[in-house]
């Protein structure tokens, strides 16, 4: 018992130190961003205020909650470190919410504001900066939010759970977690929201709506489609969704506007789709997919193993989502 105590306050010992030489490094960058930018902007004027919120959002409050942790970690107070630090958690969610938004804003008042494009760029060519620009920094806090359910989940590891400080620990590792959940949701949404557009763009026309609520891009690729009647195969791009399946094939490589453009020839709702490996079940060369609606049945083919069987279980987790 012994042994591992003093095992465990080894490990602790290197996390704590490692924690703390980290939240040095994060403030220190913290600090450019609000010494060369937020002072001297609201000092002069650059940018009207709430143009420098949207930009910056919370990241004088985010500066302030790190600063506060760091001083309870210089004199080993973690406990009441964490305590503080727990209060402030939400404030990544919010800058999480708002980073898509401050950086089109950015972006805006390069492209617009000349006084404020030449004031960035005369910043970011101090040697403080090593060539970083401040589109860099921004994503900072989320980045560190990412460390610190690592280092507080290694200290909670390395702690014994009859101590208070155990208590404290294990509070703060589920705040982050659930504060990481909540930016990971974020980022996630953008993302498939991204996808939505892109595949809208893809296709020919408007008649075919992908931006759809709740709507998830799931995957896409080419597959052979088995006609009825022993006609020959046709290849088409499929894109899975959460609740629908489209097939599309290539508009003609010659027409002005949609020669890199596919055209929909179908939109499958999946809650009414039953999907089967016809064969495939071998590690033979590829496989063939039946998927069963109410009034079509879909063959699809692939010489690719790999890929028939990532289609199957993606289609097989679709339809259960789409018929729930």
């Amino acid at each position: 018992v012994e042994d591992q105590r003093a095992r465990w306050e080894r490990k602790r010992s290197r996390t704590a130190k490692e924690l703390l030489e980290t939240e040095h490094k994060y403030l220190e960058q913290l600090d450019l961003v609000l010494t060369y930018f937020v002072t001297i902007l609201k000092a002069k004027g650059t940018l009207k205020p709430a143009v420098l919120e949207t930009i910056f959002g919370p990241l004088e409050s985010l500066y302030s909650a790190s600063h506060v942790l760091s001083l309870h970690l210089e004199k080993g107070n973690l406990g009441p470190g964490l305590e503080n630090f727990c209060q402030s958690l939400d404030l990544y969610g919010h800058y999480a919410e708002n980073l898509e938004h401050a950086n089109k804003t950015l972006k805006e008042q390069v492209r617009k504001t000349k006084s404020f494009r030449r004031f960035k760029k005369l910043q970011e060519t101090r040697p403080q900066f090593q060539g970083r620009q401040l589109e860099d920094l921004l994503p900072l806090p989320l980045q560190r939010l990412h460390q610190y359910k690592h280092f507080f989940r290694d200290l909670l590891e390395n702690t014994s759970p009859d101590t208070a400080e155990y208590q404290k620990l294990a509070k703060t590792v589920k705040s982050v977690c659930e504060v990481s959940h909540w930016v990971q949701d974020i980022f996630d949404k953008r993302e498939n929201s991204l996808q939505l557009l892109r595949v809208q763009k893809l296709l020919k026309g408007q008649k075919t709506q992908v931006l759809a609520a709740g709507r998830w891009h799931i995957r896409e690729g080419w597959l052979l489609v088995v006609p009825a009647k022993g006609e020959e195969l046709k290849r088409r791009m499929f894109f899975l969704f959460s609740d629908i399946l489209i097939a599309a094939k290539p508009c003609h490589p010659l027409h002005l506007l949609n020669s890199s453009k596919l055209s929909c020839q179908a939109v499958y709702p999946l809650h009414q789709c039953q999907v089967d490996k016809v064969f495939g079940h071998t590690w033979s060369q590829g496989g063939l997919l039946s998927l069963s609606f109410p009034h079509k049945t879909l063959l699809l083919m692939s010489s690719n193993q790999q890929e028939i069987d990532d289609w199957y279980r993606s289609l097989t987790a679709a339809v259960r989502w789409a018929s729930r």
